[in-house]
């Protein structure tokens, strides 16, 4: 894997195109019989998920605030090899190619994350509202950074021959070759909500449809072999690869249930790789219509996803509600992430949830969005106190929880912000039985901070040995 063939696919700003053009080109490289590895740089969920039905294997994520610089490449190499080795792996940008956590000069950006992998870049351009001007676009992106290289690029929206002639001689003044040019075409949209996309796994064949449809797209507005070629002259990868085995110890094994269908989409692929290492037997449940949490079941972890959508259903499903209820009375080690911390309180938008939490949730018209660096405030099945992580926030609820909660996290000031404006802010809930659940809006890449899931499955080991928090 150290010559893996690779690129990234980058624009000049969000809603550019990227991941039509990312995902239609996996599929395409697929359809012509490759091996392809989906990767998506940042706190993605939704993305990864049209990537792995694109690919057919896990959508993996990259981000050096969540899982650390050092990781990045080990990452991809491990993406890039399970299930299998790959032919080549394809690395979606995240909003503009130099766009990074606030204040920090580019911090885990698409260019940041192209520079670490030393990949290629193909920057795709919306010329919907201009032709010439594309020129001086892509010239500025050419020469911007001189770490990076602008292998090419791929024009989007181009509204008639005359359109693309104009802009193709513009942009061939720049050097960097245009590899494909595709038509407006308003069958390829895809359907959005209040947090983008909607996620690929809620769609069920109308996604694999959408797939389909931009593999054919893009095999025939897109070279395909000028695409490989640049991928295959990226530079070898340094040495190292990231596995789950070397990241934690084996555990006595127990069973842990994860939360899943279309409520909750929301799992980074390596958790579920993490606790299988550390000795948990992963069993998926389905809080719509699974009614009982697995036999002998040690744990529970409740990812994000979309729980304001499916309210309602939720709250039908009252015999898991119960189950999950008497569990948390009995000491089970619970860990939620934002869609978990939901599915927790006592109601959301009135509906009845678990009511492990003494807390109300509700949806409100504010998106709280950003990177978030957290330190532990109390003890629990995930973390000790004082434990730092990385992490971020996207969500549009709000939880307000009964007085005197012991806090999950508090967060350290942003570098955006003066010196400690938002240093006292603290955030989610410890609860339960000695602490045993743990509850916040926090999403934390346990790739990056893999003792969390050692920690969890050492307290579902525990708590199948009779011992309670």
């Amino acid at each position: 894997m150290s010559r893996l063939p690779r690129v990234v696919i980058a624009a000049p700003g969000s809603g550019q195109g990227k991941t039509t053009v990312a995902t239609g080109l996996m599929a395409a490289l697929r359809a012509r019989g490759l091996t392809v590895s989906g990767h998506k740089v940042g706190p993605d969920y939704i993305d990864p998920g049209y990537h792995a039905l694109a690919t057919g294997r896990p959508g993996r994520n990259l981000d050096p605030h969540l899982q650390g610089e050092e990781r990045i490449v080990p990452l991809l190499r491990h993406g890039a090899t399970v299930p299998s080795p790959a032919d080549v792996a394809v690395v979606e940008g995240v909003m503009g190619l130099h766009d990074g956590a606030v204040g920090r000069e580019g911090f885990a950006s698409t260019a940041h994350v192209a520079r670490l992998t030393r990949s290629p870049v193909l920057l795709v351009v919306d010329v919907s509202g201009s032709s010439r001007s594309v020129g001086a676009l892509v010239h500025g992106f050419a020469n911007f950074d001189p770490e990076l290289t602008l292998a090419g690029v791929i024009l989007n929206k181009v509204g008639s021959e005359t359109h693309e002639s104009e802009v193709r001689q513009a942009v061939a003044r720049t050097g960097v070759p245009v590899l494909g040019a595709l038509r407006r075409d308003a069958s390829l949209d895809t359907p959005s909500r209040h947090l983008g996309l909607v996620p690929a796994a809620e769609r069920g064949a109308d996604a694999r449809r959408t797939v389909e449809s931009l593999a054919g797209h893009l095999a025939r507005a897109v070279d395909l072999d000028a695409v490989l070629a640049v991928a295959r002259r990226a530079p070898e990868l340094p040495a190292g690869q990231w596995r789950p085995s070397d990241e934690v110890p084996r555990l006595a094994p127990t069973t842990v249930a994860v939360a899943g269908g279309s409520a909750f989409t929301f799992r980074y692929a390596e958790t579920d790789e993490l606790l299988a290492a550390s000795g948990a037997h992963v069993v998926p449940v389905d809080p719509l219509h699974d009614e009982e949490l697995p036999p002998d079941c040690a744990g529970l972890y409740l990812g994000g996803g979309f729980p304001e959508v499916y309210a309602a259903q939720l709250s039908a499903n009252a015999r898991l509600r119960g189950a999950v209820a008497r569990a948390a009375r009995a000491g089970m080690p619970i860990v939620a992430e934002c869609a978990g911390l939901l599915y927790l309180c006592r109601d959301l938008d009135g509906h009845p949830m678990s009511g492990v939490l003494d807390a109300s949730a509700r949806m409100t018209g504010k998106l709280t969005l950003g990177y978030r660096e957290g330190v532990a405030v109390g003890a629990g099945p995930l973390v000790e106190p004082g434990m730092a992580v990385t992490g971020h926030e996207f969500h549009r609820t709000q939880v307000e929880y009964a007085d005197g909660r012991l806090s999950a996290w508090r967060f350290r000031p942003r570098p955006s912000r003066p010196h400690g404006l938002d240093a006292a802010v603290e955030e989610g809930v410890v609860a339960g039985v000695g602490g045993s659940v743990h509850a916040s809006y926090l999403h934390v890449h346990w790739a990056g901070h893999p003792g969390l899931a050692s920690r969890f499955t050492a307290s579902a080991s525990r708590y199948s040995a009779g011992v309670r928090c």
